[in-house]
């Protein structure tokens, strides 16, 4: 669910699925889905180079930041795996993980295509507590940027569930400005899922968008069925996302081009060429093509 308060409201609802991966357990998952495949094409196939790309250059990184810099990042012999970057990733956070799983909430290529606007990693440590969290938004422009959920984000008395209020500084939609505040709610799933991020600017809340639902087991028929009852679902997400961004615009909405605030997005991989080399006019933009 997506609902916008502000300046009008605009809001709208849609059943999907996601995979809830075990990282460990990946690179065996085709040997019983035979629709899914590990780092080859299939209908379903999951490639690790599409997720966390920490070993990347860092896009201006803001002052104070702990991401690592592109010099910090000697090209290794054998690229690292997603899980080992992410372990790499924790470590540097004090949070030593040796042991424990990490699932990632996500949705793998279909068809090829792949597009998420938000992926989440819940890593567990080796008793099966749930000590850190990331959030992973990608914008329709393929750039990324994590965000950090740890122990000192733990929710008390709530076990597996992290808040967390944080600048933005990253370009999501062209209906929000990018020095917004996202605000994290992220529990790891069990028998229901249950996310929620909101946007806020100052003190009053603008936006607001959630996740849940049960969870189901993954399985050759089931992921069959869903194939039809969701069809080429990454498509369907990214044609939605323009769609609502189409109605918005067609709204009068104010939209923000995203060259216009080049400095302000912050510590994030993959740039776009608006903000990677000198920003081009702003006034020479097209109409926006994304939605929040």
């Amino acid at each position: 669910m997506h609902h916008r308060f502000t300046p009008k409201e605009h809001r709208f609802n849609y059943r999907i699925f996601l995979f809830a991966f075990d990282l460990d357990e990946l690179p065996e998952l085709h040997r019983r889905l035979p629709l899914f495949s590990f780092n080859r094409p299939n209908l379903f196939s999951f490639r690790e180079r599409d997720f966390f790309p920490v070993a990347e250059p860092l896009h201006h990184a803001s002052a104070g930041s702990n991401e690592p810099r592109p010099s910090e990042h000697p090209a290794p012999a054998t690229p690292a795996s997603l899980k080992q970057r992410l372990l790499t990733h924790l470590a540097s956070r004090g949070i030593e993980l040796t042991g424990g799983r990490i699932v990632l909430l996500t949705l793998p290529r279909v068809c090829g295509y792949l597009f998420n606007p938000v992926s989440f990693y819940f890593c567990y440590d080796a008793a099966g507590t749930c000590v850190a969290s990331i959030a992973e938004v990608t914008n329709t422009f393929r750039e990324m940027k994590p965000y950090f959920l740890g122990p000192d984000n733990a929710v008390a008395n709530a076990p597996g569930t992290f808040y967390r209020r944080t600048p933005k500084h990253f370009y999501v939609s062209p209906f929000s400005d990018v020095d917004t505040t996202f605000d994290f709610t992220l529990r790891a799933p069990s028998e229901r899922l249950s996310i929620q991020i909101d946007d806020y600017i100052g003190g009053d809340r603008t936006l607001t968008s959630t996740l849940a639902g049960p969870r189901r087991a993954l399985t050759g028929a089931r992921l069959a069925w869903f194939t039809f009852k969701y069809p080429l679902i990454t498509l369907r997400i990214i044609a939605l996302i323009h769609w609502h961004a189409a109605l918005l615009w067609l709204r009068r909405l104010p939209w923000f081009a995203k060259a216009a605030r080049s400095t302000d997005q912050r510590d994030l991989y993959r740039p776009h060429a608006s903000i990677a080399a000198t920003a081009p006019d702003a006034t020479k933009l097209p109409a926006p093509t994304e939605a929040a």
